[in-house]
């Protein structure tokens, strides 16, 4: 696909990073000329300085012949202006825009053909919010990503001893849950993936992938992890834009501490939240600040500023301090690489959450939701087998007729609509039927176009 993307920020730089490794063309725009620079030497594709919203530098761009325009500059309004130029004068198929204002939603008039233009919507802090509230919620997992309307859930756990099924077989896993439906997926030790086949002992230490029912969360964490007890108590280092949201979102289920440099940010965050959040003037990795304020007796740490080595250093002594688990807000994808699973429990990349919305638009066959997995190498994907037996490679064939790419597997089957659904564990055996919702994992995200093919009709299909 021909994609232009406005803004070379670490957003932007981070989207084109995952879309160029797809063999995808890409244009980037941007006012900074050695930014441009140093991502067209760091980068597969052409850099053009100028002002987006300028017609004339959409079009040096290639925008007459683009798939799709991503605009993710800093300021909202141009983004937006940006979508309606490329759809009004250039009518770029498909426009998505990074817009950090919760007044613009997507699907609102407002944002229609008639007015801006955009066909989607990408706002990294909430997107960071929503992940950072499941591993609250989750608080023994990962990752925990939701597929087909929440029905069924990806969750990345580090096994621990003392787990049910830790030292036995993922055969064992289920002789033991025989009920339980879940699949493991996927299984890492020490950065190497390691074949999940029935024979495969899982040992402490090991990242392992489960595919599930969502009402079997609880189960699959507490066979691999042991349960821990529910997040009560969050401290927060950092209130900017994702600090308020997470700590405005956590109002009633937490008790939540906000450290925060700046005496008008401060006096920001007391006005917009309730009064039992404690707003904190100072430095997220000043010692004698955290032991103050008892951060040992902290469920959960969280290092949100906008600068990742402050957030590295806070989420260390945070953890050395007694902190039961520190998790870090980590732009610099060779920072989180070093740093997950260490001295901090998890890494999270503001672009990496992001990233799975915007590959579900990029995916051709009808896939309905895409999430990147281990820092972007991997992925999961949630396709619709549309068409019959003449027109799908998959409808009304058996798994084991079903030809993936080396490495990737089936993991689960929704089959149905709302209360209705089931989630089905794929076999040999099992049946593909027409408007099943597969996820199929991808360990390498380069096998990722033949996995789309397969959920693509042929041309007399028209349902």
């Amino acid at each position: 696909m021909k994609i232009i993307i406005l803004g070379a920020g670490r957003v932007g730089e981070s989207v084109a990073e995952s879309l160029v490794s797809e063999q995808n063309d890409i244009t980037v725009i941007d006012q900074d000329p050695s930014r441009l620079r140093l991502l067209e030497e760091k980068l597969d594709l052409r850099g053009v300085v100028g002002n987006g919203i300028q017609p004339s530098v959409l079009q040096e761009a290639g925008a007459r012949d683009a798939d799709m325009v991503i605009a993710c500059a800093a300021a909202d309004e141009a983004n937006l202006v940006v979508c309606k130029v490329a759809h009004d004068l250039f009518n770029v198929p498909t426009t998505i825009a990074r817009l950090r204002s919760p007044e613009f939603v997507e699907g609102d008039e407002l944002l229609g053909n008639s007015g801006f233009a955009v066909d989607n919507v990408i706002c990294p802090e909430e997107s960071v919010t929503r992940y950072i509230h499941k591993l609250i919620s989750y608080p023994e997992a990962l990752q925990v990503v939701e597929f087909s309307q929440q029905r069924a859930c990806l969750i990345v756990v580090r096994a621990a001893v003392g787990g049910a099924v830790v030292g036995h077989t993922i055969g064992e896993l289920r002789d033991r849950f025989p009920h339980a439906e879940m699949r493991v997926v996927a299984l890492y030790r020490l950065d190497t993936e390691m074949e999940a086949k029935p024979s495969t002992r899982i040992l402490p230490g090991d990242e392992v992938f489960v595919l599930a029912d969502r009402q079997q969360i609880r189960q699959v964490l507490a066979a691999i992890h042991n349960i821990d007890k529910p997040v009560q108590r969050v401290m927060i280092a950092g209130g900017g834009k994702v600090g308020l949201r997470l700590a405005r979102s956590l109002a009633g289920q937490c008790e939540v501490k906000i450290i925060e440099r700046d005496r008008q940010r401060c006096e920001y965050l007391a006005s917009q939240l309730p009064s039992s959040t404690l707003i904190l003037q100072g430095d997220g990795a000043d010692e004698d600040l955290l032991h103050e304020e008892n951060v040992g007796d902290m469920d959960m740490f969280i290092a949100l500023t906008s600068d990742d080595e402050d957030n590295i250093m806070s989420a260390m002594l945070a953890k050395r301090m007694g902190a039961n688990r520190v998790m870090s807000l980590i732009n610099r994808r060779a920072y989180a690489d070093m740093m997950q699973g260490g001295a901090i429990d998890i890494a999270v990349s503001p672009a990496q959450t992001v990233i799975g919305e915007l590959l579900a638009h990029l995916r051709r066959g009808d896939v309905a939701a895409v999430h990147s997995l281990r820092r972007g190498a991997a992925e999961a994907l949630e396709g619709i087998a549309r068409g019959d037996v003449k027109t799908s490679r998959l409808v009304g064939r058996r798994v084991d007729e079903i030809r993936l790419p080396a490495g990737a597997r089936f993991g689960a089957i929704v089959r149905g609509q709302g209360r209705k659904s089931q989630v089905l564990m794929p076999h040999h055996d099992t049946l593909i039927e027409a408007d099943d919702h597969i996820i199929i994992f991808i360990p390498d995200k380069r096998q990722v176009r033949e996995v789309e093919r397969l959920f693509q009709v042929s041309a007399t299909f028209f349902g």
